[in-house]
């Protein structure tokens, strides 16, 4: 959006989790808020709120929305279909202008089959393709974490590193931050892959992680590889976190992408889109109870 359409503006971020972002925008009326990847849902009152103080609202989501407020002032590109990411929203409006981004953006959201198909008008080879797979890969990978220290980037940071180029492959070849998060990546994966499920049957697994920064950066990126391994299965990731609740990540079978969504909000905390959600902090003694709606959930 901001390669379409620059302009000086203030960005507000935070870790992926970190959701509830709208209510520290400091717009007054006359003002134009852009809000991505976000879910109104967990923003409703501070949008209502910008809304009646004069604040034009553009939203672009993929997340559980709930009730959309009706006003002239709010433009909505809401779409939670299982296939769809808000990079591609985005592109959409934009009538293709950066697709390359795009790609990048779905594969980044795990929606491998729908970067393929996004991808055809570049006419890409293997080698070009795989670049973009792990570039949107990497993006979504520094996202993950409880707090800003756990990420290898800051988000705004990574934002700045990232907005000057209007390609995707240029930004690959010339930016060493693409090399420090492959880095990152691969150290952290391969410590994932030794961590056994706590439990697994044939419609889900849940893995159990231990309380350190590599298991909440790879709790999406981790996820998403094992939904690819194994497409009629549920998984899970729960990481513990240092008040002794649960960081969870939840991911649909990808031969449905649906139901992530609804078993996350049956817990205090969660939310997400019908493919991919997580719970913020899942109380230590409804691990149980979560194994068990899992079960229930993708029977």
């Amino acid at each position: 959006m901001r390669l379409a359409n620059p302009c000086e503006s203030t960005l507000i971020t935070g870790v992926k989790r970190d959701i509830a972002l709208v209510k520290r925008v400091p717009a007054s009326s006359g003002d134009h808020v852009l809000v991505l990847d976000v879910s109104l849902d967990k923003n409703r009152d501070a949008v209502v709120d910008l809304l009646g103080n004069g604040v034009q609202v553009m939203y672009f989501d993929h997340h559980f929305a709930g009730e959309i407020p009706a006003s002239d002032a709010l433009d909505v590109h809401i779409d939670t279909a299982g296939d769809v990411c808000t990079g591609w929203l985005v592109n959409q409006h934009l009538g293709g202008a950066y697709l390359g981004w795009a790609v990048t953006a779905l594969f980044g959201d795990n929606l491998h089959q729908a970067a393929h198909q996004a991808a055809v008008p570049l006419d890409l080879n293997q080698d070009q393709l795989q670049q973009l797979e792990t570039l949107g890969t990497l993006l979504n990978y520094n996202g993950y974490g409880a707090t800003l220290q756990d990420l290898y980037f800051a988000p705004d940071d990574l934002y700045r590193r990232v907005q000057p180029y209007a390609d995707p492959f240029e930004f690959i070849k010339t930016d060493d931050t693409f090399a420090t998060l492959q880095q990152g990546y691969d150290s952290d994966m391969s410590r994932a892959a030794s961590i056994e499920p706590a439990f697994v049957d044939e419609s889900c697994a849940v893995f159990r992680f231990p309380n350190e920064a590599f298991s909440r950066r790879v709790s999406g990126v981790y996820s998403n590889q094992l939904a690819r391994q194994n497409q009629s299965r549920a998984h899970a990731l729960v990481s513990e976190l240092d008040s002794g609740e649960f960081l969870v990540s939840v991911r649909a079978p990808l031969e449905t992408k649906q139901g992530a969504d609804e078993l996350c909000r049956q817990f205090p905390t969660g939310g997400g889109r019908q493919a991919a959600a997580g719970i913020n902090q899942l109380p230590a003694d409804q691990f149980d109870a979560f194994v068990a709606a899992m079960r229930k959930q993708f029977a």
